[in-house]
């Protein structure tokens, strides 16, 4: 069979428009990797008959270096032209909190012009959801610090607009990270636009305090995100421990969604997700309480 050698509108083969290819001719923008490491965990309370109470929590690092000298900000760093993104994910990590091996799923691209002030800058950023007690987190060669914040998110104001063909819908959001003494704030305006079949949305950071770049915006974008994936999918399962009571997973979907749920209509919904187990609880003050796991298989039920 004779081969067909295909050429351009320049008479050229695919090989020789390759070896004269100029790569100067576009501008290349830097590609960068923003992690969103949230975790849940137990408040320290005085009542050690009550069950503890829980608090959604993500990993912020304090930059060593300009710019946003001394303000917090999601793990990442700059993707080198010889890795994948998902490489520069996992060795950012390690090189900023001394995290190995985490699985992360890529949550969002932001490319805003202007979002970074070195220079034109495209960031991926990647989602995961753990189990605090399985890490050991330390501020790496490329942090000041690195510590666990408990992030609050909240509808401040809702305003919708109709338009002659269609509407617009604006929500302010609130969204607060506190360690200790230190507290971060940031106001985030989403606008959805839908006009005819058509939807936009567009997110504006209206304030920032001690955040860096427009990790505001990601950050509450993720929380939403988050919100949304647990509804339908088994992700609040990669914060529980082996074993859990009802009450624990209860807890950790309750504090993630930001809403109490009834246990009767909770309980039928996570029924197929996990396996009874014939072991209990054995904290003191107490009743023993029935431990379960996570069942891998819940989609085939």
């Amino acid at each position: 069979m004779t081969e067909i050698i295909m050429r351009d509108r320049n008479g050229l083969t695919e090989r020789e428009f390759l070896q004269k290819y100029d790569a100067s001719i576009y501008e290349r923008p830097s590609v960068t990797v923003d992690m969103l490491i949230f975790t849940v965990f137990d408040k320290d309370q005085d009542n050690y008959r009550k069950l503890p109470e829980k608090s959604l929590q993500l990993l912020l690092i304090k930059r060593g270096e300009h710019p946003y000298l001394g303000q917090w900000a999601l793990p990442g760093g700059f993707v080198s032209v010889r890795e994948s993104i998902e490489e520069a994910a996992q060795r950012e990590l390690k090189s900023e909190a001394n995290i190995e091996n985490l699985y992360m799923e890529q949550l969002f691209t932001w490319g805003d012009v202007g979002r970074d002030p070195r220079t034109r800058v495209i960031s991926s950023s990647y989602m995961a959801l753990v189990d605090r007690t399985s890490l050991d987190v330390k501020a790496g060669d490329d942090a000041e610090d690195a510590r666990w914040f408990e992030v609050k998110h909240q509808v401040f104001q809702e305003k919708k607009t109709i338009l002659e063909d269609g509407y617009e819908f604006e929500r302010i959001i609130k969204i607060t990270l506190n360690h200790e003494a230190e507290l971060l704030a940031a106001t985030v305006k989403i606008t959805t636009m839908i006009t005819g079949r058509t939807r936009r949305i567009s997110r504006k950071i209206v304030e920032s305090q001690g955040l860096a770049f427009d990790h505001a915006k990601i950050i509450e974008y993720a929380v939403e995100r988050l919100r949304n994936k647990i509804e339908y999918t088994d992700i609040a399962f990669h914060l529980m421990p082996p074993l859990f009571t009802l009450s624990e997973l209860q807890q950790v979907y309750e504090v993630i969604l930001g809403k109490e749920l009834l246990a009767a209509a909770f309980r039928r919904k996570i029924a197929p997700m996990v396996t009874e187990t014939n072991e209990f609880t054995k904290d003191a003050g107490h009743r023993p309480s029935k431990l379960y796991r996570f069942n891998p298989n819940w989609e085939n039920i």
